[in-house]
């Protein structure tokens, strides 16, 4: 059944709002997923304050034309869908850009070829696939910092482990 030009016009106009509110979006092809694939795909995205939408890969390109994103738009080829973060979320000033690709990672390691990285948009720029597969595996902000004190703390616990050693030869 062929969707009117009103219906169209507002599905371009969610888009196209997606698009100006979020600092991240993930263009991922799939084929043959199941419903409960898809539904365990968009609940495990959630927690992460990310939205899982179907989309028409012209209604897309009009969209992404519109907002005047630099470099070129990746290959879509097949089924398209976006993820991307909530209004709310992408607000926020310590939103998590990576979190679309990052939690899509998962899934497509588990579903292999039913769910494909196909690029995206970072920060008004267009990013291949390869880019994008590589920012899925980035660690989350608050594991990096983590890793951040924990090189930090080293020196320090290395020191005061030297300095026991010494107190203990000398006792």
């Amino acid at each position: 059944m062929a969707i009117t030009k009103q219906k169209k016009g507002e599905i371009l106009a969610k888009i196209s709002g997606v698009l100006e509110e979020t600092a991240s979006v993930v263009f991922v092809g799939f084929k043959g997923l199941t419903v409960s694939e898809v539904n365990a795909l968009r609940s495990d995205l959630k927690k992460d304050a990310v939205r899982y939408s179907v989309v028409k890969k012209t209604l897309l390109t009009k969209a992404l034309e519109a907002q005047r994103v630099e470099g070129t738009l990746p290959a879509l080829p097949g089924e398209v869908a976006i993820a991307y973060l909530s209004a709310e979320a992408s607000a926020k000033a310590d939103a998590d850009i990576t979190a679309p690709a990052r939690g899509l990672q998962a899934f497509v390691k588990k579903l292999k070829e039913k769910l494909v990285f196909l690029g995206g948009v970072i920060e008004g720029k267009y990013l291949s696939k390869g880019e994008m597969a590589t920012i899925a595996i980035i660690p989350s902000v608050p594991v990096l910092r983590g890793m951040f004190v924990n090189i930090i703390n080293s020196p320090i616990q290395r020191f005061a482990i030297a300095l026991n050693q010494i107190a203990e030869k000398k006792a």
